[in-house]
């Protein structure tokens, strides 16, 4: 029982879900065949970011997406959305610090240094500006993008990301102060180690990089006033149970200018940011869901323009 509740609060608080749950048709295959799943890229390598080597793939054709994991993931933990997100993009996806075959170093793993590292990542890769998709620990990466180099990013999609410490329900903040390399044994035959020992060029840092995704947790902190600088069009999505409190989603939201007033008969009133809650999802599901890629893809490519009730009432008659 132990044993079960510590996994589930590594799940819970570094937000990687098992990917075996990714479809039923995926039950019974083994962490290798899953991560099968994401196509070969077209390149990849690594880009040395203030003293991590970070690695990257690239993926598909277009205007340049980056594409960030969740936390105790990989960038393979997008391989059942990856085709369809290649289909028009051309997909940076990179392991964040720490994580996949991006060693863990020294270096504490912090967001706001994270975000510093992404923008070398960017440039050293030849984009001026990207658009930026993150889910969870990958979301605070990309927030942290945005809001320290702004010029880089084109538009931001936040996949169950929060603002602040307090947006978790209280009972999982006690439970986020427990995560750490004591429980590293017993996570062995779990789907997060697995996809970890399977590419990362040093099995041993595991523990560690279980120390450090504690440590960030226990970290308090409120980026609203952060939230309110951001001037590019900015899409949250949440599942509709997620680990965020329903009040805290809304108030993100708000931040952002959306959801306080009315949009008006010619929808003049409406703010260029977008909130979407995807049905029957929670935090630990939503990042493969084919719902997904529907929902960050108009926002993505800037499709904004929908007919209006006079529109279908002209197109009638």
């Amino acid at each position: 029982m132990i044993r079960n509740t510590l996994i589930a609060i590594t799940i819970a608080t570094a937000a990687f879900a098992a990917v075996p749950a990714i479809a039923p048709a995926e039950e019974g295959k083994t962490t290798m065949e899953r991560q099968a799943i994401k196509p070969e890229p077209a390149r990849s390598g690594h880009v040395e970011a203030n003293g991590v080597n970070y690695y990257y793939e690239v993926h598909g054709k277009g205007e340049p997406l980056l594409l960030l994991h969740g936390g105790l993931g990989t960038l393979d933990m997008f391989g059942p959305v990856l085709p369809a997100l290649a289909a028009g993009r051309e997909v940076i996806a990179v392991d964040l610090h720490g994580h996949g075959r991006t060693r863990l170093g020294d270096r504490e793993i912090d967001l706001i240094d994270i975000g510093d590292d992404l923008a070398v990542v960017i440039e050293e890769l030849g984009y001026e500006k990207v658009d930026v998709l993150g889910y969870s620990f990958g979301g605070g990466a990309g927030f942290r993008l945005a809001v320290q180099h702004p010029e880089m990013v084109r538009r931001l999609a936040l996949v169950s990301a929060g603002f602040a410490q307090d947006g978790f329900y209280p009972e999982m903040l006690p439970q986020q102060a427990q995560v750490g390399a004591g429980m590293a044994e017993m996570m062995k035959d779990t789907p997060m180690y697995q996809s970890y020992a399977a590419v990362a060029p040093d099995v041993s840092e595991f523990p560690k990089l279980l120390d450090n995704m504690g440590a960030l947790m226990r970290k308090p902190y409120n980026w609203a006033e952060d939230v309110k600088t951001l001037k590019m069009p900015v899409m949250l999505v949440f599942g509709d149970s997620d680990m965020y409190r329903p009040e805290h989603i809304v108030a993100f939201y708000q931040l952002l200018g959306g959801g306080l007033r009315d949009a008006g008969w010619m929808r003049e009133n409406m703010s260029q940011n977008r909130l979407a809650i995807i049905p029957n999802r929670t935090h630990y599901d939503i990042f493969f869901g084919p719902e997904i890629v529907a929902t960050v893809q108009p926002f993505l490519n800037g499709e904004t323009d929908v007919k209006s009730w006079a529109d279908h009432v002209e197109e009638g008659r």
